[in-house]
């Protein structure tokens, strides 16, 4: 009765910890999700430099766009995070732009490693949980043949 306490045990650890790695799964797709959005800002700023005047859909909420003229495309308001956001010119938004991706790979690397660790924890509990039946089914095959 106490090895079938210590497998349910087992279990329960282990749904906890896989549905850790599930959150932790979704942390990670959200990161590539902004690094993408990073990567597009980027792609775009490269896009209109050094046009007087672009044609472009803005976005005027809900989903919705206005066909519009972007005039100015010298300078760019980024966000620096925190709500904040400043003015810069094209090269300065692509370097804070830069910055950003940079903190969001590192932030990605911690992810990935807390979730390699947390999978490392199901794996050995999946095997100790394997050790435990296979022992309780050697003891009730011995005990079944007496």
């Amino acid at each position: 009765m106490e090895d079938q306490q210590r497998l349910q045990e087992l279990i329960n650890e282990m749904n906890a910890y896989k549905k850790q790695a599930e959150l932790i799964q979704q942390q990670v797709e959200l990161i590539q999700s902004s690094i993408a959005e990073v990567d597009s800002l980027v792609s775009t700023l490269d896009d209109i430099k050094n046009q007087d005047s672009i044609e472009a859909f803005v976005p005027v909420g809900a989903g919705s766009f206005v066909k519009g003229e972007l005039k100015d495309t010298d300078e760019i308001i980024i966000s620096i995070g925190a709500g904040y956001a400043v003015k810069k010119n094209v090269e300065g938004a692509k370097e804070t732009a830069a910055g950003q991706k940079e903190d969001l790979k590192d932030s990605l690397d911690k992810t990935l490693e807390s979730l390699q660790k947390v999978n490392d924890v199901v794996g050995s509990l999946s095997a100790q949980a394997e050790q435990l039946m296979a022992a309780n089914q050697g003891q009730m095959s011995t005990t079944g043949m007496q």
